[in-house]
């Protein structure tokens, strides 16, 4: 039975209810899941919450756990927030999840393999010639970088809402660098050192095995030449200025595997090695962690480097994961189609969501919402960590006409949608816990063999203004621990 918040002394004292919070009802229920968890919190008392916070911020940030975010125009580097209050999935929720997203993995996986080959999804007219040949991330160079029979996307990243339906939807597909994994990991361990009311709670799936499981799909990605009977994985990164910096060395850590540089790379197309530590090591899988495909295209982080990696992925003696040139299956036009994909690729009907989506490209669907653009999200089909989305219902009459001038001038440059409402949670606030919008990022690790896991560990992201709807950690949002319950 659920029992009624306590407005008087209880650490949810005048918490406004609302129908789509995950812990209260709109009654002012607390839902079953979160009973226990807010008597814990209510023993505790909002002055040791409080206290936690502030020694999570110190711990974190003495740790070196930062992401570079976007503030008052300016990119610094912050401590990644971690509110104090966790998240629950129930098992029921985590299962639903988990088998809509390794579906999805094998669709796109199967859409990479085919418009870097014959393309046939465009010849049977599924999916249009345009979304495919303009697609900014759609790099024809990266053709051969991965042989046939391994994903071309090892490490997925999936970004779920709460919608007002009860259903979880994806909201964005991320298959070229996706981050988060690492930070998920340092969340429960960083929690679990400074609120001891809470951990270890009984039920709660650990993320420990990551490391493991993350090693297993990278060592699966073994390429055709290989001479090692355990492939040696090494951590591609390029240092320090990368705002996932600390997240390269934590997983690396994880795997028992080095982080190197493309300036530690030597060799030739018949093999490649690395200087660690003083030592030359040869290397046969490399978890790409730059930006996005510079080995192919873009400013050259390395050009001696970029060159040898082409080469010795195409020789068969090393693979790079993610293969550059997946930017063509997380494209927000592309997005409009994955549901299609499915059907197409593994005759099966989508077992999660999606957000209904015109993409502007086409002149039909532009001129049915170009009256609308002000009631909806407005996306640049190639966008990441939430650069230049425009809310329409939170933009000023100026900012409106700015984006209808952006819109008109290259639709092609653009996706719209509806605004979803989506869950709120109980989040720390200077005045007490109030709700804050949401979203989840899930991680889908795709082998060789064709089998996808997806690791019990799952990174919640809140939108740390009251009523924000941007949760992205690059626009200043935070992050909440997240407890998968078994």
């Amino acid at each position: 039975m659920a029992r009624a918040v306590d407005r008087v002394t209880g650490v949810l004292r005048g918490y406004p209810a609302g129908p789509l919070d995950e812990a209260v009802d709109c009654h002012g229920r607390i839902r079953p899941g979160y009973v226990d968890v807010v008597a814990a919190l209510d023993g505790a008392g909002i002055d040791t919450l409080r206290t936690a916070a502030k020694e999570l911020n110190r711990l974190r940030e003495a740790e070196g756990i930062v992401f570079t975010a976007d503030i008052d125009g300016t990119l610094r580097e912050h401590p990644f927030p971690l509110d104090p209050i966790p998240r629950l999935l129930s098992a029921a929720d985590w299962t639903r999840v988990g088998a809509g997203l390794r579906q999805r993995t094998r669709a796109l996986n199967a859409f990479l393999d085919d418009v870097y080959d014959q393309g046939q999804i465009v010849r049977d007219g599924l999916i249009p010639d345009w979304a495919v040949r303009q697609c900014p991330g759609y790099l024809p160079d990266a053709r051969d970088l991965a042989p046939r029979g391994r994903p071309r996307a090892t490490v997925l990243g999936f970004d779920l809402l709460h919608a007002p339906s009860g259903e979880w939807v994806v909201l964005e597909d991320n298959l070229r660098v996706p981050s988060g994994l690492g930070y998920a990991v340092a969340n429960r361990r960083t929690a679990a050192s400074v609120l001891p009311m809470l951990y270890p709670w009984i039920g709660v799936r650990s993320p420990d095995q990551v490391g493991a499981v993350l090693l297993a799909a990278l060592t699966s990605a073994a390429p055709a030449r290989c001479l090692r009977s355990t492939p040696q994985v090494a951590v591609l990164s390029d240092g320090p200025s990368n705002s996932a910096w600390y997240e390269h060395t934590l997983l690396a850590e994880a795997m028992g595997v080095p982080v190197v540089k493309p300036s530690d790379l030597a060799g030739d197309a018949d093999g490649i090695t690395a200087t660690v530590g003083g030592r030359t090591v040869a290397i046969d899988v490399l978890y790409r962690r730059l930006g996005d495909d510079e080995i192919v295209a873009g400013p050259a982080v390395s050009r001696e480097a970029n060159l040898l990696l082409r080469n010795a992925s195409r020789a068969g003696t090393v693979s790079v994961a993610n293969t550059p040139g997946n930017g063509v299956a997380d494209d927000k036009a592309t997005y409009a189609f994955v549901h299609t994909m499915i059907d197409y690729y593994l005759g099966e009907k989508p077992l999660i969501g999606d957000v209904g989506t015109w993409v502007l490209a086409d002149p039909g669907q532009y001129e049915a919402v170009r009256d609308r653009l002000p009631e909806l999200v407005v996306k640049p089909v190639d966008g990441s960590g939430g650069a230049g989305v425009m809310i329409g219902p939170e933009m000023t009459d100026r900012e409106v006409e700015q984006m209808r001038s952006s819109v008109a001038a290259a639709p092609e440059r653009f996706i719209a949608q509806e605004v979803i409402r989506f869950s709120s949670h109980p989040t720390l606030t200077p005045q007490g816990l109030a709700p804050r919008h949401v979203d989840l990022r899930v991680f889908a690790l795709a082998g060789a063999d064709g089998l996808v896991t997806v690791p019990d560990v799952a990174l919640s992201r809140v939108a740390l203004e009251s009523d924000g709807l941007l949760v992205n950690s690059s626009r200043g949002g935070g992050s909440k621990d997240t407890w998968l319950m078994q």
